[in-house]
């Protein structure tokens, strides 16, 4: 494929740096000396302005699970786009797409209420579990990214410098000058210990009003929380009348009625988003009709008012309802099998390298890390920073050879996918981790 830095794309970005600060407006789409600019996107390729053409488990990080372009999903789009992109009033689209969602008998998913991006159905979800309980504290996981809301960026990105005892981890600021107040009101647990997690809970329960959950959450290794875990969660979230949160805006995908129904778990909200907008701008919080009551304006000024200038757009809910349709059981299934043989071709190809690492991840999921230290933790997936340098090389050389994951090697399949793409990704990661070794 050549050089990252040809001249269109660095072009481009030379541009922008005139006008955004550091050249990006999106820090997870920034790495050194630039990234490509893409210009179209069709099927699970990706072309960027000097003409590289990338496979693309990126899927804009997770987001497209029929890959770009998909024919149902440009009509649907256009189709609306003729007739009105955005209203002052609800449109049949959104009930059309609220039915497709909760029609599927999980009593997590019985009502819903769409927003624009995942942080802003986090940010509901948080607001309507303190509406209904009276307290102001959340808990959440060391490492666990759940969007921009200021409350879930806390000990996001903690490292050994500043994360504190395991079994009571540090609430570090993401961002400076975020407010004391966050920091006071935010409990952070450590994922997939159970008695220390507990032992927080118990002594926060009284002021806890939610406790925000991803099952599988990709920034602490995707890896599962143990069965013992979540369940325990569960059950300690019950016993003090705390709300639990489940963040299925990436682990949605896994299963036809959710994550939630594959882990066995019965949340009071859910937050989704990604999969569920065809490609568009989407969030949405869903949840049992007794928590979703908070939210309901018929009879008067709602106990969470709700609103949002695009929410439910018809152009995202067209986008959404088409991605869902074609998200049958078939393409389920197709994901399941090319996600296992994913990761298989690369264990494979850590094996034939000789260098130390594994695969995470399950469903149509996949991350590797270049260590071999067993990962139930944040603390345990985190690199060190000759993991970090070599990760970084290997990312820049599957980039150079035409592969797109993002940069921590994580990424997502699309249904476009077949067993031919499997195999271009394990040649390229063959080379790759030979050439790091």
């Amino acid at each position: 494929m050549g050089s990252n830095s040809l001249a269109a794309s660095a072009g481009l970005y030379q541009r922008a740096r005139r006008i955004m600060p550091g050249g990006a407006t999106r820090v997870t789409i920034w790495w050194p000396p630039h990234p490509p600019y893409a210009v179209s996107g069709q099927g699970c390729r990706v072309t960027d302005a000097d003409g590289r053409v990338f496979l693309d488990f990126s899927n804009n990080f997770f987001s497209l699970i029929h890959g770009h372009a998909h024919p149902a999903i440009v009509a649907a789009v256009q189709a609306q786009a003729a007739r009105g992109m955005a209203f002052g009033l609800p449109t049949q689209l959104d009930v059309e797409l609220a039915e497709a969602i909760c029609g599927r008998g999980v009593p997590g998913l019985s009502q819903i209420r769409f927003c624009n991006s995942g942080s802003e159905a986090v940010m509901f979800a948080i607001k309507a579990a303190r509406a209904a309980t009276g307290r102001p504290k959340i808990a959440k996981m060391e490492g666990g990214y759940h969007g921009a809301y200021d409350h879930v960026e806390v000990s996001y990105d903690s490292g050994p410098a500043n994360w504190g005892a395991p079994d009571a981890p540090a609430r570090n600021a993401y961002t400076k000058g975020t407010p004391p107040g966050v920091l006071a009101d935010t409990v952070v647990l450590p994922f997939n210990d159970l008695p220390a997690s507990l032992a927080l809970i118990e002594a926060h329960a009284r002021d806890l009003a939610a406790v925000v959950l991803d099952p599988i959450p990709s920034r602490v290794g995707m890896v599962p929380g143990t069965p013992d875990y979540l369940q325990g969660l569960q059950a300690a979230c019950r016993r003090h009348g705390i709300l639990l949160i489940l963040d299925e805006i990436i682990c949605f995908r896994l299963h036809p009625q959710g994550a939630q129904t594959l882990f066995g778990l019965q949340p009071d909200f859910t937050t989704l988003g990604k999969i569920i907008g065809g490609g568009q701008p989407v969030g949405a919080v869903a949840g049992t009709r007794d928590a979703m009551a908070v939210f309901d304006a018929s009879m008067g000024r709602p106990v969470v008012p709700h609103g949002g200038t695009f929410s439910a757009n018809p152009i995202t809910m067209a986008a959404g309802i088409a991605s869902l349709r074609l998200l049958d059981a078939a393409a389920h299934r197709h994901l399941d099998v090319l996600g296992e043989a994913v990761r298989d071709r690369m264990r494979a190809a850590i094996a034939a390298a000789g260098v130390p690492g594994q695969v995470t991840g399950m469903g149509s999921l996949f991350r590797l890390h270049l260590h071999d230290r067993p990962i139930r933790t944040y603390r345990d997936a985190y690199p060190t920073q000759a993991e970090s340098a070599r990760q970084s090389a290997l990312f820049g050389f599957l980039l150079a050879h035409g592969i797109l994951t993002t940069p921590n090697i994580s990424g997502a399949l699309s249904t476009p996918m077949t067993a031919a793409e499997v195999e271009e990704f394990g040649a390229a990661l063959d080379a790759g981790l030979r050439a790091i070794a």
